[in-house]
């Protein structure tokens, strides 16, 4: 495209070239490159415009139920946020309401039992998860938020337990917090792997009907009488509906969106563990001031993914959706903050100061102004379409804050019943529902990506 100048906090398209993620290092033979046709068909079904765990999981959804899905994606498949992340999939329990936790523990469920169904080789462990608390503040109001959970919600009580004591908090690996909350349903696992598994059964089992296209970014979307033109670098192609699974990357389509869902670039390390240490049972988060801190060791080569520390970086890496680079200073807090959040090594013995980084990468988030992701049909001001009968055809499911593992899935499995006209098969938090009056109600919202973790659990209290 030319011409075309974006606005203050609005994406442009994915980079070509990019950092190199951990998980990329062996990626699928079938999907690097892959194109299931020479050139692009001139209608579609569908199209989802996104190859991550969201467009994955829709895109499966929609063939399932004999829907042809023409798949785009800017990059190699899987490239980005959820190529990218952490490694974590871990329910927010005590630090979400009630029905959100509900649906989080349920997409969890549904993320592990599908990968024991088809023995997926995506280095799934159950390991249960360490939210370290190093501050005053935050500890008082998750103390009062888990008081709330034994009285109203006892079933989420049981699954986030404050730890207090000097010997549990050694056990935790957190001698230095005030408390930390221990959640035993939290997994670590290769996420890439488990999405490649997704695209490639849909490969081999709807050669007929799944058609994904790397490497063809879409540059435009034009509204026709009968649904939607695409534009993009190879050409155009015409759908009855278009998916935004596009998730950070979502404001470049819908320009209205912008200050909506804001690119946020996150950066991590896989840093080789000091000598003597001893392994991690659990994965860990924390949270001092407005970092957000999260940390998981591989089990084969014992390496630490550990990402955070963003508002080292002036202005917080926001509106920032080039993830070819990486900051200096956000990687040197990355390097130093372990030694003094975890013990990492054998009780008695020094933690070192710095630790070596054999990997850093950096990835696009889409956070979002009010918290929630944007699932279902594109509200009109944000560019969305009414057909002749009052149904939408363009759709969105993006903007996980970050925290899309426990939800992605789902929401795209969500969004494409939404596609298909069928019944809901889950109940899906209503904070989560794009509609006409969630846009008009969120344009003037703005800091919830800059609030502290206590700000965010108080807000919580409040509601």
């Amino acid at each position: 495209m030319t011409g075309f100048t974006l606005k203050k906090g609005q994406s442009g398209l994915p980079t070509p070239d990019s950092t190199r993620s951990y998980w990329h290092q062996a990626p699928s033979t079938i999907l690097l490159g892959h194109r299931t046709t020479e050139k692009l068909p001139p209608t579609a079904d569908v199209i989802v415009i996104g190859s991550g765990i969201t467009g994955a999981f829709a895109a499966r959804e929609l063939v399932h139920e004999r829907r042809g899905v023409l798949l785009l994606e800017a990059r190699e498949a899987c490239w980005g946020a959820t190529g990218r992340n952490g490694g974590h999939c871990q329910p927010m329990v005590y630090a979400s309401k009630p029905t959100i936790a509900r649906f989080e523990l349920e997409t969890y469920d549904f993320i592990r039992d599908l990968i024991a169904r088809n023995n997926i080789a995506c280095d799934w462990h159950t390991v249960g998860g360490v939210h370290g608390i190093f501050d005053k503040n935050v500890l008082e109001a998750v103390e009062q938020i888990m008081e709330r959970l034994k009285t109203d919600h006892p079933d989420l009580a049981e699954k986030a337990i404050l730890v207090k004591d000097d010997q549990g908090l050694n056990t935790l690996r957190v001698p230095q917090a005030y408390a930390a909350v221990y959640q035993p349903i939290a997994a670590k696992l290769w996420p890439y792997k488990l999405v490649a598994w997704v695209l490639e059964r849909l490969l081999k089992d709807f050669p007929d009907t799944f058609n994904l296209q790397t490497k063809t970014p879409v540059e435009h979307l034009q509204h026709s009488e009968d649904g939607w033109i695409v534009h993009t670098s190879r050409g155009q192609v015409a759908a009855q509906h278009v998916l935004l699974a596009s998730n950070a990357y979502t404001s470049f389509l819908l320009p209205k969106m912008t200050g909506i869902i804001t690119p946020v670039r996150s950066q991590l390390v896989g840093l080789k563990p000091p000598t003597g240490d001893i392994p991690l049972e659990h994965t860990h988060v924390w949270a001092r001031g407005r970092n957000d801190d999260y940390l998981i060791q591989r089990n084969d080569d014992g390496i630490l993914i550990f990402g955070g520390e963003r508002y080292a970086a002036s202005g917080a890496e926001e509106g920032i959706w080039d993830d070819n680079d990486v900051n200096a200073q956000v990687g040197r807090n990355l390097r130093h903050e372990l030694g003094r959040s975890l013990k990492l090594r054998a009780p008695g013995q020094e933690e070192r100061t710095e630790l070596d980084a054999q990997y850093e990468w950096t990835g696009i988030t889409g956070y979002v102004n009010d918290g929630h992701p944007w699932v279902g049909s594109v509200p009109t001001e944000f560019g969305g379409r009414k057909d002749s009968k009052g149904y939408g055809r363009l759709w969105i499911s993006a903007g996980y804050s970050g925290h899309g593992m426990t939800a992605a899935a789902r929401c795209g499995v969500r969004v494409a019943e939404m596609i298909l006209g069928k019944k809901a098969s889950f109940e899906m938090p209503k904070e989560f529902e794009a509609s006409e009056e969630r846009a008009e109600r969120v344009r003037q919202l703005d800091g919830w990506r800059n609030m502290a973790f206590v700000d965010k659990l108080r807000a919580l209290l409040e509601e």
